[in-house]
């Protein structure tokens, strides 16, 4: 089975940066794509960013030129660094992916859930005023 694990959330103050990482275990078809979703205390899901095997990336508009997605398939391991974070970054980051997916439905999706097949537990980022 596919196992996704988030790590490097926390507080920040804003302007602050977080690196996130996200370790996949199991097997997952070789041109997988992967990405970070993010949801805020009641609101939806949101696609931050996405990149597949080929190294295509997609962003969320809000979030270009802060943060660099990035993803090392010897480790099979994605990262988000995110930089000159902003109070409206704060929410729970989710990495998900999925074999049949692209990088760009990460942000044209308007059913995350059910797009993407697997998902980590989530890790809390929260950016201070």
């Amino acid at each position: 089975q596919v196992e996704l694990v988030e790590s490097g959330g926390g507080s920040v103050q804003s302007g602050g940066s977080l690196r996130l990482s996200c370790a996949v275990s199991g097997f997952l078809h070789s041109s997988y794509s992967m990405g970070w979703v993010r949801r805020a205390p009641g609101k939806a899901y949101e696609g931050v960013a996405g990149i597949d095997s080929d190294g295509s990336i997609s962003y969320v508009d809000s979030v270009k030129g802060r943060f660099i997605i990035s993803r090392d398939n010897a480790k099979n391991t994605l990262y988000l660094q995110m930089n000159d974070l902003k109070p409206e970054d704060t929410a729970m980051y989710y990495c998900a992916a999925d074999s049949l997916r692209r990088a760009a439905e990460f942000i044209l999706s308007t059913d995350l859930e059910a797009d993407f097949g697997y998902w980590g537990q989530g890790t809390q980022v929260t950016v201070s005023s």
